[in-house]
Protein backbone atom coordinates (compact mmCIF):
# COMPACT_ATOMS: atom_id res chain seq x y z
CA UNK A 1 0.00 0.00 0.00
CA UNK A 2 1.35 3.53 -1.09
CA UNK A 3 0.66 6.15 1.55
CA UNK A 4 0.57 9.81 0.29
CA UNK A 5 1.41 12.77 2.69
CA UNK A 6 2.11 16.10 2.17
CA UNK A 7 5.77 17.89 2.74
CA UNK A 8 4.49 18.59 6.54
CA UNK A 9 3.62 15.31 7.36
CA UNK A 10 6.56 13.55 5.69
CA UNK A 11 8.74 15.97 7.76
CA UNK A 12 7.16 14.59 10.94
CA UNK A 13 7.34 10.58 9.89
CA UNK A 14 11.06 11.78 9.22
CA UNK A 15 11.46 13.07 12.40
CA UNK A 16 9.52 11.00 14.62
CA UNK A 17 11.13 7.75 12.83
CA UNK A 18 15.00 7.23 12.60
CA UNK A 19 14.35 3.99 10.55
CA UNK A 20 12.51 5.95 7.29
CA UNK A 21 14.74 6.89 4.54
CA UNK A 22 13.87 9.71 2.19
CA UNK A 23 14.74 8.67 -1.59
CA UNK A 24 14.98 11.86 -3.97
CA UNK A 25 13.69 10.38 -7.36
CA UNK A 26 14.54 13.10 -9.58
CA UNK A 27 17.63 13.34 -11.86
CA UNK A 28 21.06 14.31 -10.49
CA UNK A 29 20.63 17.66 -12.02
CA UNK A 30 17.36 18.58 -10.11
CA UNK A 31 19.01 16.73 -6.75
CA UNK A 32 22.05 19.21 -7.02
CA UNK A 33 21.16 22.45 -8.65
CA UNK A 34 17.69 22.68 -7.43
CA UNK A 35 18.25 21.54 -4.02
CA UNK A 36 16.99 18.60 -1.52
CA UNK A 37 16.21 17.55 1.79
CA UNK A 38 19.75 17.13 3.37
CA UNK A 39 18.79 13.65 4.51
CA UNK A 40 17.74 12.74 0.85
CA UNK A 41 19.43 9.64 -0.74
CA UNK A 42 19.36 10.07 -4.73
CA UNK A 43 18.43 7.56 -6.61
CA UNK A 44 16.90 8.58 -10.12
CA UNK A 45 13.32 7.17 -11.10
CA UNK A 46 14.13 8.38 -14.57
CA UNK A 47 17.74 9.98 -16.22
CA UNK A 48 18.74 12.36 -18.81
CA UNK A 49 19.17 12.10 -21.62
CA UNK A 50 15.72 11.68 -22.92
CA UNK A 51 14.43 11.12 -19.35
CA UNK A 52 14.93 7.06 -19.53
CA UNK A 53 14.05 4.88 -16.57
CA UNK A 54 16.42 3.51 -14.13
CA UNK A 55 16.20 -0.03 -14.70
CA UNK A 56 18.44 -0.30 -11.46
CA UNK A 57 16.39 1.65 -9.52
CA UNK A 58 15.22 -1.23 -7.17
CA UNK A 59 18.52 -2.51 -6.62
CA UNK A 60 19.86 0.81 -6.07
CA UNK A 61 17.19 1.55 -3.00
CA UNK A 62 17.76 -1.96 -1.71
CA UNK A 63 21.68 -1.02 -0.84
CA UNK A 64 20.17 1.79 1.51
CA UNK A 65 16.52 -0.29 2.49
CA UNK A 66 17.41 -3.51 2.61
CA UNK A 67 14.65 -4.65 5.44
CA UNK A 68 11.16 -4.68 3.05
CA UNK A 69 9.50 -2.93 6.26
CA UNK A 70 11.52 -0.09 6.34
CA UNK A 71 9.56 3.16 5.76
CA UNK A 72 10.48 4.53 3.14
CA UNK A 73 9.63 7.90 1.47
CA UNK A 74 9.96 9.19 -1.96
CA UNK A 75 10.52 12.91 -3.52
CA UNK A 76 10.21 14.04 -6.76
CA UNK A 77 9.47 17.57 -8.06
CA UNK A 78 5.57 17.74 -8.43
CA UNK A 79 4.65 13.98 -7.10
CA UNK A 80 4.10 12.06 -9.96
CA UNK A 81 7.48 10.67 -10.58
CA UNK A 82 7.26 9.49 -7.06
CA UNK A 83 4.25 7.51 -7.01
CA UNK A 84 5.56 5.30 -10.07
CA UNK A 85 8.83 4.71 -8.40
CA UNK A 86 6.70 3.81 -5.46
CA UNK A 87 4.67 1.18 -7.37
CA UNK A 88 7.90 -0.20 -8.88
CA UNK A 89 8.91 -0.58 -4.84
CA UNK A 90 5.61 -2.04 -4.31
CA UNK A 91 5.79 -4.89 -6.59
CA UNK A 92 9.31 -5.77 -5.35
CA UNK A 93 7.94 -6.22 -2.19
CA UNK A 94 8.38 -3.28 -0.44
CA UNK A 95 5.39 -2.50 2.59
CA UNK A 96 5.39 1.08 4.34
CA UNK A 97 5.77 3.54 0.66
CA UNK A 98 5.08 7.13 1.27
CA UNK A 99 4.91 9.39 -1.56
CA UNK A 100 5.40 12.82 -0.83
CA UNK A 101 2.39 15.01 -2.10
CA UNK A 102 3.20 18.10 -4.38
CA UNK A 103 7.12 17.12 -4.15
CA UNK A 104 9.92 19.47 -3.93
CA UNK A 105 8.88 22.64 -6.09
CA UNK A 106 5.17 21.53 -5.77
CA UNK A 107 2.90 22.27 -8.75
CA UNK A 108 2.91 24.99 -11.45
CA UNK A 109 0.89 28.44 -10.44
CA UNK A 110 -1.13 30.23 -13.48
CA UNK A 111 2.14 31.53 -14.37
CA UNK A 112 3.30 28.06 -14.92
CA UNK A 113 5.35 28.40 -11.89
CA UNK A 114 6.71 26.10 -9.81
CA UNK A 115 7.29 26.94 -5.76
CA UNK A 116 4.66 29.40 -5.10
CA UNK A 117 1.43 27.39 -4.38
CA UNK A 118 3.38 23.65 -2.51
CA UNK A 119 5.93 21.46 -2.86
CA UNK A 120 8.85 21.30 0.11
CA UNK A 121 10.21 24.19 -0.20
CA UNK A 122 7.77 26.54 -0.01
CA UNK A 123 6.27 24.73 3.39
CA UNK A 124 9.73 26.13 4.86
CA UNK A 125 11.40 22.88 5.55
CA UNK A 126 14.81 22.19 5.68
CA UNK A 127 17.00 22.00 2.01
CA UNK A 128 20.04 22.87 0.41
CA UNK A 129 22.06 23.06 -2.41
CA UNK A 130 24.65 20.57 -3.76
Amino acid sequence: MIENLDPKQSWAVLQTNPAAVLIDVRTAIEHSFVGHPPQAIHVAWKEFPGMQLNTGFVDQVRQYAPNKATPILLLCRSGQRSVDAAKALEAAGYEHLINILEGFEGPLDENKHRGNTGGWRFHGLPWQQS
